[in-house]
């Protein structure tokens, strides 16, 4: 935990004051409802030391409390060690949601802030609903964490390539007449994305703005006549331009969108995604236009690859493949013989996998985890908590490549020398539910929702589980974790992963069983 965590939490309490704010939030999100943001987004993290992708920081005169999902209790109960930061733990029993204790605490007539360009549109009109019986007044226009924040990175501008169509197997023009034809079928004059990955995928563009994930800061506008991307110009270079404005897409500044928005036509529809479109977006339209709030009409076709994605992707996990199994096996002839830690085990098979023709990157920063480490199953290692690995017990890998023929996500555990009887039981378990979800044969019109009992079977026989989802959708050549494919057990009602699996989909299957401490 950083020392200086409390006297964070002191200047915006005194920021609070200044501007009559008695409640105040700060999200994990950038403008953009990313899953994984930027550096200068990381306000969350700036303010509370925990370093997680997931997590929301509620701060009132008289106390801050962090929100968090299982994937993380571990992680964030260390990490806000000291802080001043109370953990909640979402989902357990007992523990409020941020809009139950909101309601609770918050006094008739008190003042709740955030910034609205990180909130999302959703999430206010849900929040607002709730709140205005006790009259609480909302302010969305400042960025107090930003005010505070001393030597704030930059926005990033990263520069943006084009993807040809031997990756795609379908043209950007291609990609935009069937979404223009999906507009008409909705009566929509105005499709606006805000989603980053939506906006490459549709564009067949990508970029570096994200660590991990190829993806582009933008916004984008599309109507029957013309197509306006908001971004950085800089990162564009005049070939990528020219390309672009071939297809019908003009570059316009990144913040002017707001300005665009503003500007749209009374009686105009408008259709967008109100969990993806921020808060402040959405309340820059005005109110003679009318919105149709839907999900977002590439969200499908993104996830549903092409013929020759899939042939790629194959490619792809082949190559991944042979970088991991040569990783395992110099674990396994250098354990014990040879310095290893968390960290150069990583750097090893990131090396491995860059021996790869098209190898573009990590998909997702690596988890590589020894010990008690490995039962906080979203670990990264640090140069603070790097650990040697030694020759006994599990190292748990959970890491994935970017590569011009697709994305990759591959956990595996790896027996590093002597284990206990239980270790044996609990890893076949885990295996036994692999393999059951891997060979399911099932009819159409099959969801997630269906099949994830196929994985936790061999756990719940035991009264075992695992705190997380057995699987998600992955992106091609772009963000690791994509809707609306997915397998869980319970329906979420902030995750679009209850879709019917179609042929093209790429889920991953992980499901897992961890034991604190261990």
């Amino acid at each position: 935990m950083s020392s200086k965590i409390p006297g964070r939490l002191v200047a915006l309490r005194t920021l609070m004051k200044e501007n009559g704010v008695d409640a105040y939030l700060v999200l994990t999100d950038d403008f953009h409802a990313s899953e994984y943001v930027g550096e200068y987004f990381k306000c969350r993290a700036y303010m509370t030391g925990f370093t997680g992708s997931a997590g929301t920081l509620l701060v009132t005169q008289d106390m801050a409390g962090l929100w968090t999902d299982g994937r993380y209790f571990i992680q964030a109960e260390q990490q806000l060690a000291g802080s001043g930061v109370t953990l909640f733990r979402m989902g357990e029993p007992g523990v409020p949601s941020i809009h139950e204790f909101l309601k609770s605490n918050l006094k008739n007539g008190q003042c709740l802030g955030f910034d609205g360009r990180t909130v999302s549109a959703r999430e206010i009109a849900e929040l607002s609903k709730e709140l205005a019986e006790i009259n609480i007044r909302i302010q969305d226009h400042k960025d107090l964490v930003g005010e505070i924040w001393e030597e704030r990175p930059a926005l990033s501008c990263e520069p943006v390539h084009e993807l040809d169509i031997r990756w795609t197997g379908k043209t950007r023009g291609e990609k935009c007449r069937e979404i223009r034809q999906k507009m008409q079928e909705k009566r929509a004059d105005v499709f606006l994305l805000a989603s980053l990955d939506d906006i490459a995928w549709l564009l067949n563009i990508r970029g570096g703005d994200i660590l991990c994930n190829p993806v582009v800061l933008s916004y984008l506008a599309m109507t029957q006549d013309e197509i306006l991307l908001f971004a950085n110009e800089k990162a564009f270079s005049e070939e990528v331009k020219a390309a672009l404005l071939k297809d019908g897409v003009t570059l316009r500044p990144y913040e002017e969108v707001y300005t665009y928005a503003s500007s749209i036509e009374t009686g105009k529809r408008v259709l967008l995604c109100s969990e993806k479109v921020n808060s402040r977006l959405a309340g820059s339209i005005p109110d003679g236009a009318e919105i149709l709030d839907e999900e977002n009409l590439t969200l499908l076709p993104k996830s549903i690859k092409t013929p020759v994605e899939v042939q790629n992707e194959r490619i792809a996990h082949r190559k991944d493949g042979v970088a991991v199994t040569k990783f395992i096996y110099w674990l396994k002839q250098n354990v014990g013989k040879i310095p290893i830690t968390e960290l150069t085990a990583a750097e090893y098979l990131n090396g491995l996998r860059a021996q790869q023709e098209h190898f573009m990157g990590n998909s997702f920063e690596p988890i590589v985890s020894f010990g008690p480490h490995a039962a906080m199953n979203h670990y990264t290692a640090t140069p603070e908590t790097d650990v040697p690995i030694e020759k006994k017990g599990f190292l748990l890998a959970d890491t994935g490549g970017q590569y011009l023929e697709g994305t990759t996500d591959i956990t595996r555990t790896i027996v590093m020398g002597e284990v206990t009887q239980e270790q044996k039981k609990m890893f076949t378990a885990v295996l036994r539910g692999t393999l059951n979800l891997a060979a399911a044969k099932f009819r159409y019109g099959c969801t997630g929702l269906n099949l994830d009992i196929l994985a936790r079977g061999p756990l719940w026989d035991m009264a075992e589980d695992f705190n997380h989802g057995t699987g998600h959708g992955v992106g091609y050549y772009l963000n690791v974790h994509e809707g609306p494919n997915g397998f869980r057990w319970r329906v979420l009602s902030n995750r679009s992963e209850n879709a019917v699996l179609e042929e093209g989909m790429i889920t991953s299957d992980e499901p897992g069983y961890y034991v604190e401490g261990e």
